[in-house]
């Protein structure tokens, strides 16, 4: 794989558990990744040698997992540490137009930052929205399918609309649900381009209870902020890197190669190499 010159954040605390599948398939393609944590941003409990600067790096993955035990919200407690430790370099990284990117956990931390489904210039407030507990009750771990809405992403720009991803999801609170009136404010994304993925069958139609895992509201997975350079999606891309990750592996004669996470993360590293 091509070196790329882009150096990605991964951010960790305790929680977190996604970081190092996510590590192997952006150092497989070519970027300079590093897992780092809270308070070597904080610089706090830390030596100097540790520290790190948001600013250095080109790109900054939220990962998924169970930040902080996903007590009192599913990342809410990840995200007041940042907004209070990093808010403004935050602001400015999205300002700038580098990507952030939140998978499972790390969309509900973005969302719970209101940088999702976002405001104009990258400013931080108020969430105005919310995953919550699947309609299941459950924690659902299985494989499902995305399909590409052709919206503001700017990654995956000239990507048929439509075009669908395996994703394994993994999640007990991934129902989106958006502030006001949900079905108008959900018109505006919409509008906007800002609704990234949906759910959908393996035929690519429109989904029942498991293919959309969680009953989220028109079976939205996923969204961009307005600029498009701040992303969440609720499934995990880089558990179908590998082609060995797929459900089918075996029952199609164990070739070798990539999966479906391969072509969505090589995009975005591509856009994110000429972002900010």
């Amino acid at each position: 794989m091509a070196r790329r010159d882009l150096d990605v954040a991964i951010l960790s605390i305790e929680g977190t558990n996604c970081d190092e599948e996510l590590r192997v398939a952006l150092a497989d393609l070519g970027a300079r990744p590093e897992i780092v944590s809270l308070k070597q941003f904080e610089g706090r409990g830390v030596g100097r040698d540790e520290r790190r600067e948001l600013a250095d790096y080109g790109a900054l993955f939220v990962p998924g997992g169970f930040s902080a035990g996903d007590y009192v919200r599913a990342g809410a407690i990840l995200a007041a540490r940042v907004r209070a430790s990093l808010g403004e370099q935050l602001e400015a990284f999205v300002r700038s137009g580098r990507v952030v990117a939140g998978i499972c956990n790390g969309f509900q931390v973005v969302v719970e930052l209101g940088l999702l489904p976002g405001r104009p210039g990258g400013r931080l407030g108020p969430p105005e929205a919310a995953l919550l507990t699947n309609d299941s009750g459950h924690f659902e771990c299985r494989p499902t399918f995305v399909a590409w809405q052709g919206g503001r992403f700017p990654a995956l720009k000239g990507t048929p609309s439509g075009t669908r991803f395996l994703f394994p999801s993994a999640h007990a609170e991934g129902k989106l649900v958006l502030s006001g009136n949900p079905e108008e404010h959900l018109a505006r994304l919409d509008a906007a381009g800002q609704v990234l993925f949906r759910w959908v069958a393996p035929d690519g139609g429109p989904p029942v209870y498991p293919w959309n895992p969680n009953g989220s509201l028109d079976n939205v997975a996923g969204l961009t902020n307005p600029e498009g350079n701040v992303f969440g999606l609720m499934p995990h891309p880089e558990r179908s890197y590998f082609r060995a990750q797929s459900p089918d592996w075996t029952r199609t004669g164990g070739a070798e190669g990539y999966g479906d996470g391969h072509r969505f993360l090589d995009a975005v590293l591509s856009y994110a190499e000429t972002a900010g």
